[in-house]
Protein backbone atom coordinates (compact mmCIF):
# COMPACT_ATOMS: atom_id res chain seq x y z
CA UNK A 1 0.00 0.00 0.00
CA UNK A 2 1.51 3.63 -1.18
CA UNK A 3 1.65 6.29 1.38
CA UNK A 4 0.27 9.60 1.16
CA UNK A 5 2.28 12.51 2.69
CA UNK A 6 -0.05 14.99 4.36
CA UNK A 7 0.87 18.72 4.28
CA UNK A 8 -1.02 21.28 6.00
CA UNK A 9 -2.71 24.10 4.14
CA UNK A 10 -4.08 28.02 5.05
CA UNK A 11 -7.88 27.99 4.97
CA UNK A 12 -10.57 30.32 5.99
CA UNK A 13 -12.71 27.34 6.77
CA UNK A 14 -14.96 27.47 10.16
CA UNK A 15 -17.09 24.93 12.42
CA UNK A 16 -20.55 25.00 11.46
CA UNK A 17 -19.97 26.28 7.69
CA UNK A 18 -21.52 23.69 4.92
CA UNK A 19 -19.30 21.55 3.10
CA UNK A 20 -19.48 22.80 -0.33
CA UNK A 21 -18.95 20.15 -3.58
CA UNK A 22 -15.02 18.79 -3.68
CA UNK A 23 -13.94 16.43 -6.18
CA UNK A 24 -12.64 13.12 -4.31
CA UNK A 25 -8.33 13.74 -4.99
CA UNK A 26 -7.82 10.33 -3.07
CA UNK A 27 -9.27 7.57 -4.67
CA UNK A 28 -6.89 4.98 -4.13
CA UNK A 29 -5.61 2.52 -0.99
CA UNK A 30 -3.05 4.22 0.81
CA UNK A 31 -1.54 4.82 4.21
CA UNK A 32 -2.11 8.45 5.73
CA UNK A 33 1.47 10.48 6.90
CA UNK A 34 1.83 13.02 8.82
CA UNK A 35 4.87 15.12 9.98
CA UNK A 36 6.50 11.24 9.54
CA UNK A 37 4.04 9.27 11.51
CA UNK A 38 1.03 6.94 10.05
CA UNK A 39 -2.24 8.54 11.19
CA UNK A 40 -4.46 6.53 9.57
CA UNK A 41 -5.67 4.33 5.86
CA UNK A 42 -7.91 4.48 3.26
CA UNK A 43 -9.87 1.43 1.45
CA UNK A 44 -11.33 1.79 -1.61
CA UNK A 45 -12.84 -1.25 -1.63
CA UNK A 46 -12.88 -3.68 1.95
CA UNK A 47 -13.80 -6.77 0.11
CA UNK A 48 -9.76 -7.24 -0.38
CA UNK A 49 -8.76 -7.47 3.14
CA UNK A 50 -12.12 -9.16 4.64
CA UNK A 51 -15.26 -10.90 2.42
CA UNK A 52 -16.57 -11.06 6.03
CA UNK A 53 -16.81 -7.66 6.69
CA UNK A 54 -18.07 -6.87 3.40
CA UNK A 55 -20.91 -9.24 4.06
CA UNK A 56 -21.36 -7.55 7.25
CA UNK A 57 -21.62 -4.35 6.44
CA UNK A 58 -24.17 -4.89 3.39
CA UNK A 59 -26.36 -6.69 6.59
CA UNK A 60 -26.01 -3.89 8.41
CA UNK A 61 -27.03 -1.40 5.21
CA UNK A 62 -30.42 -3.55 4.42
CA UNK A 63 -31.10 -3.88 8.22
CA UNK A 64 -30.78 -0.17 8.68
CA UNK A 65 -33.32 0.94 5.75
CA UNK A 66 -35.62 -1.72 6.61
CA UNK A 67 -38.73 -0.81 9.43
CA UNK A 68 -36.70 -3.22 11.67
CA UNK A 69 -34.54 -0.32 13.22
CA UNK A 70 -35.42 2.53 14.79
CA UNK A 71 -34.14 5.88 13.39
CA UNK A 72 -34.16 9.48 13.59
CA UNK A 73 -35.39 11.02 10.38
CA UNK A 74 -35.62 14.40 8.54
CA UNK A 75 -35.92 16.36 5.32
CA UNK A 76 -33.98 18.40 3.89
CA UNK A 77 -33.58 19.91 -0.06
CA UNK A 78 -30.77 21.19 -1.72
CA UNK A 79 -28.42 24.05 -0.45
CA UNK A 80 -29.98 27.79 -0.77
CA UNK A 81 -32.29 30.49 1.07
CA UNK A 82 -34.48 29.98 3.80
CA UNK A 83 -37.23 31.40 1.97
CA UNK A 84 -36.76 28.80 -0.70
CA UNK A 85 -35.99 26.08 1.34
CA UNK A 86 -39.36 26.71 3.10
CA UNK A 87 -41.00 26.83 -0.24
CA UNK A 88 -39.47 23.52 -1.47
CA UNK A 89 -40.76 22.09 1.83
CA UNK A 90 -44.07 23.30 1.47
CA UNK A 91 -44.30 21.86 -2.14
CA UNK A 92 -42.47 19.24 -1.47
CA UNK A 93 -40.40 18.92 -3.96
CA UNK A 94 -36.41 18.43 -3.81
CA UNK A 95 -36.31 16.16 -0.25
CA UNK A 96 -33.54 14.00 0.17
CA UNK A 97 -34.65 11.92 3.30
CA UNK A 98 -32.13 11.32 5.99
CA UNK A 99 -32.08 9.51 9.28
CA UNK A 100 -29.42 8.16 11.32
CA UNK A 101 -28.83 5.40 14.51
CA UNK A 102 -26.88 5.56 17.19
CA UNK A 103 -25.47 1.81 18.58
CA UNK A 104 -23.52 1.42 21.83
CA UNK A 105 -22.73 3.72 24.80
CA UNK A 106 -24.39 7.33 24.64
CA UNK A 107 -22.72 10.31 27.05
CA UNK A 108 -24.44 11.59 29.78
CA UNK A 109 -26.34 14.62 28.30
CA UNK A 110 -28.23 16.92 31.62
CA UNK A 111 -29.49 19.59 29.31
CA UNK A 112 -31.12 17.26 27.58
CA UNK A 113 -32.31 15.03 31.11
CA UNK A 114 -30.24 12.72 30.41
CA UNK A 115 -27.87 12.68 33.55
CA UNK A 116 -26.77 9.66 32.94
CA UNK A 117 -24.17 7.55 30.69
CA UNK A 118 -26.50 4.79 28.98
CA UNK A 119 -26.41 2.36 26.22
CA UNK A 120 -29.15 3.38 23.88
CA UNK A 121 -32.37 2.62 23.56
CA UNK A 122 -31.99 0.36 20.07
CA UNK A 123 -30.24 -2.21 21.72
CA UNK A 124 -33.88 -2.84 23.86
CA UNK A 125 -36.06 -3.31 20.50
CA UNK A 126 -36.15 -7.07 19.33
CA UNK A 127 -36.37 -5.89 15.93
CA UNK A 128 -32.98 -4.39 16.02
CA UNK A 129 -30.87 -7.64 16.62
CA UNK A 130 -30.02 -8.50 13.13
CA UNK A 131 -28.75 -4.87 12.97
CA UNK A 132 -26.75 -4.66 15.93
CA UNK A 133 -25.34 -8.02 15.56
CA UNK A 134 -24.12 -6.77 12.13
CA UNK A 135 -22.98 -3.62 13.35
CA UNK A 136 -20.79 -5.30 16.42
CA UNK A 137 -19.33 -7.83 13.82
CA UNK A 138 -18.39 -4.98 11.66
CA UNK A 139 -16.68 -3.32 13.94
CA UNK A 140 -14.78 -6.38 15.50
CA UNK A 141 -13.67 -6.68 11.49
CA UNK A 142 -12.71 -3.61 10.95
CA UNK A 143 -10.51 -3.57 14.40
CA UNK A 144 -8.61 -6.46 12.69
CA UNK A 145 -7.86 -4.42 9.21
CA UNK A 146 -6.18 -1.56 11.66
CA UNK A 147 -4.33 -4.58 13.53
CA UNK A 148 -2.89 -5.52 10.62
CA UNK A 149 -2.01 -2.63 8.60
CA UNK A 150 -1.23 0.19 11.53
CA UNK A 151 -0.91 -2.44 14.45
CA UNK A 152 0.63 1.06 16.80
CA UNK A 153 -2.38 2.54 15.97
CA UNK A 154 -4.37 -0.29 17.02
CA UNK A 155 -2.02 -0.72 20.18
CA UNK A 156 -2.18 3.35 21.09
CA UNK A 157 -6.08 2.71 21.12
CA UNK A 158 -5.85 -0.34 23.39
CA UNK A 159 -3.46 1.60 25.78
CA UNK A 160 -6.18 4.39 25.98
CA UNK A 161 -8.86 1.87 26.34
CA UNK A 162 -7.60 0.32 29.73
CA UNK A 163 -9.52 2.51 31.86
CA UNK A 164 -12.65 2.02 29.80
CA UNK A 165 -15.16 -0.67 31.02
CA UNK A 166 -16.11 -3.72 29.15
CA UNK A 167 -20.00 -2.08 29.23
CA UNK A 168 -19.15 0.66 27.94
CA UNK A 169 -17.16 -0.34 25.22
CA UNK A 170 -18.61 -1.43 21.34
CA UNK A 171 -16.40 -3.73 19.86
CA UNK A 172 -12.59 -3.74 21.92
CA UNK A 173 -11.65 0.05 20.80
CA UNK A 174 -14.66 1.91 19.94
CA UNK A 175 -17.59 3.21 22.51
CA UNK A 176 -20.34 3.68 20.20
CA UNK A 177 -21.72 4.02 16.43
CA UNK A 178 -23.49 6.11 14.33
CA UNK A 179 -25.31 5.35 10.87
CA UNK A 180 -25.96 8.26 8.92
CA UNK A 181 -28.12 7.80 5.54
CA UNK A 182 -27.63 10.42 3.06
CA UNK A 183 -26.72 13.10 5.96
CA UNK A 184 -23.41 15.74 4.67
CA UNK A 185 -22.22 17.33 7.63
CA UNK A 186 -21.47 20.88 7.90
CA UNK A 187 -17.24 21.63 8.95
CA UNK A 188 -17.17 19.95 12.22
CA UNK A 189 -14.35 18.62 14.44
CA UNK A 190 -15.33 15.24 17.41
CA UNK A 191 -14.16 16.67 20.43
CA UNK A 192 -16.03 14.02 22.24
CA UNK A 193 -13.63 11.97 20.79
CA UNK A 194 -10.74 10.06 23.55
CA UNK A 195 -7.34 12.47 21.58
CA UNK A 196 -4.81 9.66 19.76
CA UNK A 197 -7.57 7.73 18.83
CA UNK A 198 -9.35 7.27 14.83
CA UNK A 199 -12.89 6.74 14.03
CA UNK A 200 -13.78 4.47 11.22
CA UNK A 201 -16.25 4.83 8.48
CA UNK A 202 -17.56 2.55 6.42
CA UNK A 203 -19.53 3.39 3.69
CA UNK A 204 -22.57 1.97 1.65
CA UNK A 205 -24.04 3.81 -1.77
CA UNK A 206 -26.11 3.18 -4.50
CA UNK A 207 -26.96 5.96 -7.17
CA UNK A 208 -26.06 8.45 -5.26
CA UNK A 209 -22.99 11.24 -5.98
CA UNK A 210 -21.41 13.46 -3.67
CA UNK A 211 -21.15 12.07 0.13
CA UNK A 212 -17.49 11.97 0.79
CA UNK A 213 -14.92 13.27 3.37
CA UNK A 214 -13.37 16.22 3.03
CA UNK A 215 -10.21 17.37 5.55
CA UNK A 216 -9.26 21.26 4.45
CA UNK A 217 -6.45 21.44 6.61
CA UNK A 218 -4.73 18.90 4.01
CA UNK A 219 -6.69 19.62 1.05
CA UNK A 220 -7.70 16.00 0.76
CA UNK A 221 -11.06 14.76 0.23
CA UNK A 222 -11.87 11.02 0.20
CA UNK A 223 -13.62 9.15 -2.36
CA UNK A 224 -15.89 7.17 0.02
CA UNK A 225 -16.93 4.57 -2.49
CA UNK A 226 -19.10 1.79 -1.92
CA UNK A 227 -17.85 -0.94 0.54
CA UNK A 228 -14.80 2.06 0.94
CA UNK A 229 -13.33 2.17 4.81
CA UNK A 230 -11.45 5.16 5.98
CA UNK A 231 -9.77 4.83 9.32
CA UNK A 232 -8.91 8.95 10.90
CA UNK A 233 -8.25 10.86 13.76
CA UNK A 234 -11.68 12.96 13.82
CA UNK A 235 -10.74 14.82 17.34
CA UNK A 236 -7.76 16.40 15.44
CA UNK A 237 -9.29 18.59 12.47
CA UNK A 238 -12.17 19.48 11.00
CA UNK A 239 -13.90 17.84 8.43
CA UNK A 240 -17.16 17.79 6.26
CA UNK A 241 -19.28 15.70 3.83
CA UNK A 242 -19.82 16.94 0.75
CA UNK A 243 -23.26 17.35 -0.39
CA UNK A 244 -25.23 14.04 -1.24
CA UNK A 245 -27.54 13.95 -5.14
CA UNK A 246 -29.47 10.65 -5.55
CA UNK A 247 -29.19 10.22 -9.36
CA UNK A 248 -32.03 7.37 -9.00
CA UNK A 249 -34.95 6.99 -7.44
CA UNK A 250 -34.18 5.42 -4.03
CA UNK A 251 -30.90 6.31 -4.54
CA UNK A 252 -28.08 7.27 -1.07
CA UNK A 253 -24.98 7.15 0.62
CA UNK A 254 -25.03 5.49 4.09
CA UNK A 255 -22.53 5.62 6.32
CA UNK A 256 -21.50 3.43 9.59
CA UNK A 257 -19.15 5.54 11.60
CA UNK A 258 -17.47 3.36 14.91
CA UNK A 259 -16.40 6.04 17.46
CA UNK A 260 -14.45 6.48 20.66
CA UNK A 261 -15.91 8.40 23.57
CA UNK A 262 -14.01 10.56 26.45
CA UNK A 263 -16.58 10.13 28.70
CA UNK A 264 -16.46 6.98 29.16
CA UNK A 265 -12.58 6.74 30.37
CA UNK A 266 -13.12 6.05 33.98
CA UNK A 267 -15.70 5.93 34.62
Amino acid sequence: MKTLKLQQVEHNIKIGKECPYHEPNVKEDCLLELDGEIIGFYIKDVTKYSKKLAALIAIANKEFRSDNVPKTEMSRGPQGSKKDKLKRQIEGKNLVTQYSTILGSRAPKPHMRMPYPSITPVHREPSAKVFIKAMWGSCLEAEKIIKQLTPKIYERQIELFKDVKKQWKFGNIYTSSISNFNIAAAFHRDTGNIQGTVNVILTKRNNANGGCLNVPDYNVTFEQADNSMLVYPAWKNIHGVTPIKPIAENGYRNSLIFYPLKAFKGI
